[in-house]
């Protein structure tokens, strides 16, 4: 397994880590007993890096995750984080809150649910523009002092946020989208920024959502639940486009002699070794093919004829529906 430095001064942890959301919410079918192996194999093939959140089910991702670790929590560098809020009686509706209180209670619900004493790194998930960062940061801070988290990091944070936040304590991670068709952090200053600052940019959903794995050929390959059927790049005329560019990027892949998903993920892994990659699956197999990426290495023509295919804002459509985006680079 490669491993990659978390951070200026952190641990090192593997450089493809496993997003564990879709196992429990947002992509369909629950298979738990499938999860719980899978998260297990990650384990065993040396993925160290788990990523989880207290919104994901909501609060059952973390409660999955805590049962796959049992036994095996020296292996596991857990990921979780805080603040963003769902209403049980409109799934759709999202808050945030990035209050002390709120950062503290967050922190002792997850350890509970996680069945751990200490959260390696936490991140607050969305940024509250109702509260300065530096308090929430603050708050952060002090489970840090207490022994309940060890490493802070920050998701969907602009530029200016991740400043203000490193001066209150360090931040050893952004976590952000981040793959061939989300080049956001390249462009609003992020990517520099975490580079001036030392801190690690964890890219999820560095296979776009499924869509780069070239396995999606219609709308109607998701479920009925699946959230990606409202997604706007994953719509009419939006879709047909984007998947052309997919396509595109089969036939390099083919000529690489890999699968579309391998060279995806070396795409993201060969932006910095500062660049680390938490795709998500539920299936072993999936997973398997995922670590295959890790040997994939690209070359200054290939990553620039990639580039050619597929240069920032080449995709079409919005990341998120509109209500979720005034929540993004806050």
């Amino acid at each position: 397994m490669q491993t990659r430095t978390l951070g200026k001064h952190g641990p090192r942890v593997s450089a493809l880590g496993l997003g564990c959301m879709g196992m429990s919410d947002f992509y369909g079918d629950r298979d738990d007993a499938e999860s719980i192996a899978t998260i297990q194999h990650a384990l065993d093939r040396g993925v160290t890096l788990l990523d989880t959140a207290d919104m994901y089910g909501p609060h059952i991702n973390e409660e999955l995750v805590g049962k796959a670790i049992k036994g095996h929590r020296e292996q596991a560098f857990i990921a979780t984080k805080f603040g963003i809020m769902r209403d049980p009686a409109n799934p759709t509706a999202r808050g945030v809150n990035g209050s002390p209180e709120y950062v503290r209670t967050s922190c002792d619900a997850s350890l509970k649910r996680l069945g751990i004493d200490t959260i390696d790194l936490y991140y607050q998930h969305r940024v509250d523009p109702n509260v300065p960062i530096e308090d929430t940061v603050g708050a952060m801070a002090e489970l840090v002092a207490a022994g309940k988290v060890r490493h802070l990091g920050l998701s969907e944070a602009s530029a200016a946020t991740l400043e203000r936040a490193s001066k209150v304590h360090p931040i050893a991670a952004l976590q952000s989208e981040y793959s061939l068709w989300t080049r956001d952090p390249e462009q609003n200053g992020v990517l520099d920024t975490c580079r001036r600052l030392g801190i690690s940019l964890v890219a999820y959903s560095p296979l776009g959502r499924g869509f780069l794995t070239g396995a999606i050929r219609s709308p109607e390959d998701f479920d009925a639940d699946d959230y990606r059927r409202s997604s706007p790049r994953f719509q009419g005329e939006n879709f047909t486009r984007n998947l052309t560019l997919v396509d595109k990027v089969k036939a390099l892949a083919a000529d690489k002699g890999c699968s579309p998903a391998q060279l995806a993920l070396a795409w993201v892994l060969a932006q910095g070794k500062d660049v680390l990659a938490i795709p998500g699956t539920k299936k072993r197999s999936r997973l398997d093919e995922n670590l295959g990426a890790l040997d994939v290495v690209l070359s200054a023509d290939e990553l620039a004829a990639i580039e050619a295919i597929f240069p920032p804002d080449a995709a079409v459509g919005a990341r998120y529906a509109a209500a979720s985006m005034t929540h993004i680079n806050g």
